[in-house]
């Protein structure tokens, strides 16, 4: 699991963990927060089904939810940011600051590929072979 921020960002984006070994993707069955909420580090705040099994996520930061990018009963693909927690709440405005860390974001994407964590073993290496 893991956080796309840089040190001292105010809001942290948690995204849909690989939690089956090379599954795509998942279905929020339960949200167990909601916006405004505050939630602590290993606090499950969602529940997912995959094609093996349904499974709880505890959140790895603390904070105050921000936004819940999906409702219930959508299917969302590993990788996709499923949540957004504000870990300075009450620093100032949440429209300055929600506004900036998104633009710098989007162009970093294209970048180089990398490992993320993942509940269950590594996930998926970014493949180094081409095919003929």
């Amino acid at each position: 699991m893991t956080a796309s921020t840089a040190n001292g960002q105010r809001f942290r984006e948690f995204k849909m963990p690989d939690v089956g070994e090379g599954l795509t993707e998942a279905e929020i069955l339960k949200w167990y927060v909601g916006v405004g909420d505050t939630v602590s580090d290993g606090q499950v705040v969602c529940e997912v089904e995959t094609a093996k099994a349904a499974v709880e996520l505890p959140i790895p930061f603390d904070g105050v939810v921000h936004e819940l990018r999906f409702p219930e009963g959508t299917t969302v693909d590993v990788g996709q940011v499923i949540i957004s927690v504000d870990t300075a709440p009450g620093s100032g405005p949440v429209a300055e600051e929600s506004a900036a860390p998104a633009a710098p974001a989007e162009p970093e994407a294209p970048a180089a590929p990398e490992r993320q964590a993942v509940l269950v073993g590594y996930g998926a290496a970014p493949s180094s072979t081409k095919r003929r």
